[in-house]
């Protein structure tokens, strides 16, 4: 009979956290082997592995391994989100960036604007975004995109279907749901009025060639992402934000993530509403 050990040796542990950083900028502390060993047990079991260095040597060199990381992925972090999460930030988006970035295209003589959501999870930030851009009624005829990107294929599947339960709705205002969303067996789809705008995509924030192809943006939200990675990955993914930004463009973070320390490029913006990041 096939058996597994699931307990982990504290150099496998390394290999793995550090496999896993490389690849996506996810760090775990020492304290953090059992939180591994817990949830990737199952994928000893799934694959036939006696052990984690078994495993480890299966991300390193199967065919299969980017698959594998990309579940790795899914496994460790956390896709908690909700549609109009963090009301004030926005409400400054709504209220001031949008008319601040009208005025600009117009000056410009241009009609269209990109924004993209980096870390889109389930798809409730960037619909939101596409909500909020249709009711303010400043684009109508634009060109407008919304890029939303993540690492996990999985979330990525739920959010182009577009359906949500309750939990998602926890500080949606009943007029957004009569107005953008369809009741289809117990839950809500999102309107193809706003679906239309949203582009969903895979896309890891450490891989800095494929960045390079998504283009320009007027305004960058990556709200409670980089909170995952440790100070060096902080800065890459900042670095990759401000080459994608174009001149004062406007970086939206969570309320508990800063810029401290970490990058120039940017300043502080104080709007009435909130505070948010402009690229210099």
């Amino acid at each position: 009979m096939f058996e597994t050990s699931c307990k982990m040796r504290d150099t496998t542990f390394r290999l793995l956290r550090d496999l896993i950083y490389n690849y996506c900028g996810l760090t775990f502390d020492d304290q953090s082997k059992y939180l591994l060993e817990k949830r990737l047990a199952n994928r000893l079991v799934e694959h036939q592995l006696r052990d984690f260095h078994e495993y480890y040597h299966f991300l390193m060199y199967d065919k299969n391994r980017d698959q594998e990381l990309n579940t790795v992925v899914d496994i460790m972090t956390i896709n908690e989100t909700y549609f109009f999460r963090e009301e004030q930030q926005l409400k400054a988006f709504a209220e001031e960036i949008l008319p601040l970035l009208k005025a600009r295209k117009k000056e410009e003589g241009k009609r269209s604007i990109r924004i993209w959501s980096a870390g889109c999870s389930t798809g409730e930030e960037p619909y939101t975004i596409g909500i909020l851009i249709q009711q303010s009624g400043l684009f109508r005829g634009w060109d407008v995109e919304i890029f939303a990107t993540d690492i996990s294929h999985r979330v990525l599947q739920t959010a182009r279907k577009g359906e949500y339960g309750k939990s998602s709705f926890r500080s949606t205002d009943a007029y957004y749901l009569e107005k953008y969303f369809t009741d289809v067996d117990g839950r809500k789809r999102i309107n193809d009025s706003i679906r239309n705008l949203v582009n969903f995509g895979y896309l890891n924030l450490f891989d800095t060639d494929r960045i390079c192809l998504v283009g320009k943006m007027d305004v960058i939200f990556c709200r409670n992402v980089i909170i995952y990675f440790d100070r060096e990955g902080k800065k890459k993914v900042i670095r990759n934000f401000e080459n994608r930004l174009v001149p004062q463009g406007y970086l939206l973070l969570g309320h508990s993530e800063s810029l401290m320390n970490l990058s120039t490029a940017f300043r502080l913006e104080h709007l009435k509403n909130d505070m948010v990041y402009q690229r210099v």
